[in-house]
């Protein structure tokens, strides 16, 4: 693996980083996970098992140290791995589909999200109990969250897979991207 993917894929998780650290909590200390967003872009660009795993460790770290949920560390650690890996075998699932790039975006952020929420919760409860029932934190925090960041996602990937495709870099994964 070229060390230009992982200084990119780290370039961008350093952006999840800052979206969500600003993004303020919502209910019961939650806030919408925006990292996911940058997550799912490296996944989605480079399709790499290995990348994938540590660039999903690394947002688990990035989530662990910003999270705002009390003992949010350990399931923000296991569901963010869990998640791209997810992901990453949904991305290769829809190869064979020939969506194209907006659509796939959009598909990946809803269904990468409400899985990350769902692995989050499910662990959060095992370890630390929930400040509230499960399914009241899902339809306040995750299908929102999962609306964001399909919005994000929507947006957001065309355009980062056109900006590695002008700069020459042929190492993106890119999906036919005809809109």
């Amino acid at each position: 693996m070229k060390m230009r993917r992982f200084v990119e894929a780290g370039l961008m998780l350093a952006i999840g980083f800052v979206l969500h650290s600003i993004m303020p909590p919502i209910i019961l200390g939650m806030r919408p996970d925006l990292s996911l967003v940058m997550l799912f872009v490296v996944v989605m660009l480079y399709r790499d098992f290995k990348l994938t795993l540590i660039s999903g460790i690394v947002a688990g770290i990035i989530s662990a140290f910003t999270t705002t949920f009390p003992g949010g560390q350990l399931p923000n650690l296991i569901d963010k791995p869990l998640t791209a890996m997810l992901i990453l075998g949904i991305i290769l699932l829809m190869k064979s589909m020939n969506l194209n790039s907006k659509l796939q975006a959009g598909i990946i952020a809803m269904v990468g999200t409400i899985i990350s929420g769902t692995l989050f919760l499910g662990s959060a409860l095992l370890i630390v109990g929930l400040p509230g029932p499960f399914k009241a934190l899902f339809l306040s925090i995750v299908l929102p969250t999962a609306v964001m960041n399909t919005i994000f996602l929507y947006i957001l990937y065309p355009i980062v897979s056109n900006v590695k495709q002008m700069t020459g870099s042929t190492e993106v994964n890119s999906v036919n991207s005809t809109a």
